[in-house]
């Protein structure tokens, strides 16, 4: 084992990649001389050189459809952009043609891409630079959406992403690139599919992705440590497709869940999960699936306030609590 940051994590994989095929390249905003806002791509720029490793002007949907129309042609890209704010820009080639393309042509074409883009909320970058757009993503048919929560599922997931067929975003958390975890100093793939039990438990069920696992493990040591209460933990690292059997398995074992994420609650990651929930294990709950989310406001600029706006372990804690007592 190796321990990495995860941007390393995510440059090894880079890497590794780029050494294997010579069709793969890389292409965003500033991820050649300068390395990446967030040392992803870090000295590749001088290792494989400009053609594959390509500074694009700042021109989300341009630089987009150009890497989806080189995919086209046997080029395997690695697409990042620089933050998920600015995928707004790019969801036209994403969502319309990316996602589409193998449907639309019969098979005869596909999109064998990989988006790559931090989001959620940092410190203070002010409501238009802290999205998290993961449920947008996810809601697109023909798009895989996986979001890493530790250095070893950042390497193992972009490996495999590279390699899939279908169009992939990598959701990724600004605040964890610096976050340091194992990574087997082997080659490995991680499934783009599936969930994870991250911690084994009775009483309850937490349910997190990327960011918010970190959380619910920290709320399931308080339960463990003050009240007894033992929480499940179950990493939701595919978004899309969602892993319906892993949720049930959980449920049918807890009979209690709470879903803890960072975005606004509305159309989002839990309300998925509550459906899920609803339509396949119904009669094993105990008490009703409760989520704990960002307020419904855009995330404001000012430091407490922004931190007012958005979940904490204590509150992902209190839920258990109440749904125990209940």
């Amino acid at each position: 084992m190796a321990e990495l940051m995860y941007w390393e994590a995510i440059r090894r994989a880079h890497d590794e990649e780029m050494t294997r095929d010579p069709l793969v390249i890389c292409m965003g905003e500033d991820i050649g001389v300068a390395g990446g806002t967030y040392k992803a791509t870090k000295g590749l720029y001088d290792k494989y050189g400009p053609e594959r490793v390509i500074d694009t002007p700042i021109s989300e949907n341009g630089f987009t459809g150009l890497g989806i129309g080189a995919s086209f042609l046997g080029v395997r890209p690695v697409i990042e952009i620089m933050s998920v704010n600015f995928a707004w820009l790019a969801m036209d080639q994403i969502f319309n043609t990316a996602a589409k393309v193998r449907y639309m042509s019969g098979g005869q074409l596909t999109a064998p891409i990989v988006v790559r883009s931090p989001g959620g909320t940092a410190h203070q970058l002010g409501a238009q630079h802290s999205a998290r757009m993961e449920k947008v993503f996810m809601g697109i048919a023909g798009l895989r959406v996986v979001t890493p929560s530790t250095p070893k599922q950042a390497y193992g997931l972009l490996k495999a992403a590279i390699r899939c067929e279908d169009p992939v975003f990598i959701n990724e958390h600004e605040l964890m690139y610096n976050l340091k975890g194992d990574v087997p100093n082997e080659e490995f793939f991680h499934p783009l599919e599936g969930s994870e039990v991250v911690r084994e438990g009775r009483d309850v069920t937490l349910f997190g992705y990327n960011i918010s696992v970190h959380w619910a493990l920290q709320a399931a040591e308080v339960l463990s440590k003050q009240h007894g209460i033992e929480a499940e933990v179950v990493d939701l690292y595919a978004l899309s497709p969602l892993d319906c059997s892993g949720i049930a398995a959980s449920v049918s074992k807890t009979h209690r869940v709470v879903i803890v994420e960072e975005a606004e609650p509305a159309v989002g990651v839990g309300s998925e999960v509550m459906a899920i929930i609803n339509e396949a294990c119904f009669f094993e709950l105990d008490a009703a699936p409760q989520r704990v989310s960002a307020v419904n406001v855009p995330i404001p600029y000012n430091r407490q306030m922004e931190k007012a706006a958005l979940p904490t372990v204590r509150d992902v804690v209190d839920v258990v609590l109440a749904q125990v007592a209940k």
